[in-house]
C-alpha cells in the first residue's frame, strides 16, 4: 500500500485507551495514532472544507474540546495498516446501572464478542480495524486489528454508570469521522458502520442535544461510505425509534429487541451479520447500506 506522508507522529503504546478497570493489563501493542487536539481539530477543519462535515456538524465536534476523548479512541497509525482498503467497526456497549440491573451484562458481553466473532471470520478480517467505547466513555479497544481486539468479560466492563447518549454518540461518531479521515487523507479508501447501544433514553449528557448527533449521523450518510446504526433494548418505557430518529438514524439501521437474553443476542446476530457484509468490499457495502438490516 502506498500511502502519502502523515501529518501525525506515532509512538508506541501498550492496551487499550485507559486502564481497564480493576487494573486490568490486558490487550495488544500498538503503532497508536498520536494526533493532539489541535491535530484532531485540523482533521474536522479539513473534512469541513472537503465538504464531509457540515458547518452544523463541525459545530457539534468543536464546541467543546472533545480531543482527549478522540484521541484516546484513534487507535492503530495509519502507515502500521497493510491492506488497500479499510473498514472501521465501531461498537458502544451501554454501561450504564439499568443494564446490570436488569440482568443484561452478561448478554451485551456476550454480544460484543459475537460482533468480533463475525468479523475474526471473515475472507476481509485483514482490513478491518475495530474500536470498543463504552457508553460512559470508557476505551476497551482503540481502533486495532481485530486479531488484537480485547473480548469484553466481567472483569473489563461494569455496568453501573448513567446514560449520557448525546455527549458520548458525538465523542464516538467524532473518532469515526477522524479515523476515516486519517485514512483518506493518506489515499486509503474507508468505509465504516457502527453500532451504538442503549437500554434508555438520554440521561446525563451536560453538552450535545440530539440534533447534534444528527447533524454528525447527516455528515456520515451523506458521504455514502458509512452507516450508524443503534439498538434500543426494551426498558419498558422507551421509545426507541423516535430516540434514535431524532438523532439522525434510519429506521432501517434500528433495532429494538425485548428483554430477553435470547432476544438481544440475536439483535447483536443481525449486526454482527450486517457488519461482516460490510467487511467484503465496496459492492457489498452498497448493497448492505441500501437494504439496511433487512438486507
Amino acid at each position: 500500500m502506498t500511502t502519502h506522508s502523515n501529518r501525525f507522529a506515532c509512538a508506541r503504546a501498550s492496551g487499550a485507551g485507559g486502564a481497564l478497570p480493576s487494573g486490568e493489563g490486558e490487550g495488544a501493542r500498538d503503532m497508536s495514532s498520536k494526533a493532539n487536539g489541535s491535530g484532531i481539530r485540523k482533521l474536522f477543519e479539513d473534512a469541513h472544507a472537503e465538504g464531509v462535515l457540515s458547518p452544523a456538524g463541525l459545530q457539534a465536534l468543536t464546541v467543546v474540546d472533545l480531543g482527549a476523548q478522540i484521541q484516546a479512541g484513534l487507535g492503530v497509525c495509519v502507515e502500521d495498516v497493510q491492506s488497500s482498503e479499510v473498514v472501521l467497526v465501531t461498537v458502544m456497549p451501554d454501561d450504564s446501572g439499568s443494564i446490570d440491573y436488569s440482568g443484561h451484562s452478561k448478554t451485551v458481553c456476550d454480544g460484543h464478542n459475537l460482533v468480533l466473532d463475525a468479523l475474526l471470520a471473515s475472507k476481509q478480517k485483514d482490513g478491518v480495524l475495530f474500536h470498543t467505547r463504552y457508553l460512559n466513555g470508557f476505551v476497551l479497544n482503540p481502533y486495532r486489528p481485530v486479531e488484537d481486539v480485547v473480548r469484553m468479560h466481567g472483569k473489563n466492563y461494569r455496568a453501573d454508570h448513567g446514560t449520557p447518549l448525546y455527549d458520548q454518540s458525538v465523542v464516538l461518531l467524532g473518532t469515526v469521522l477522524a479515523k476515516a479521515q486519517e485514512f483518506s487523507a493518506n489515499g486509503v479508501p474507508v468505509r465504516t458502520v457502527t453500532l451504538l447501544i442503549t437500554d434508555g433514553s438520554d440521561q446525563h449528557s451536560t453538552s450535545a442535544k440530539a440534533k447534534d448527533v444528527a447533524a454528525l449521523v447527516n455528515d456520515l450518510k451523506r458521504a455514502e461510505n458509512h452507516i450508524v446504526a443503534a439498538m434500543g433494548i426494551n426498558d419498558g418505557s422507551t421509545d426507541f425509534r423516535r430516540v434514535f430518529r431524532e438523532m439522525g438514524i434510519d429506521d432501517k439501521w434500528i433495532l429494538t429487541p425485548g428483554q430477553s437474553a435470547q432476544e438481544i443476542r440475536a439483535a447483536f446476530q443481525v449486526f454482527s451479520q450486517s457488519a461482516a457484509r460490510v467487511s467484503q468490499g465496496a459492492a457489498s457495502f452498497s448493497r448492505t447500506a441500501l437494504g439496511g438490516f433487512g438486507q
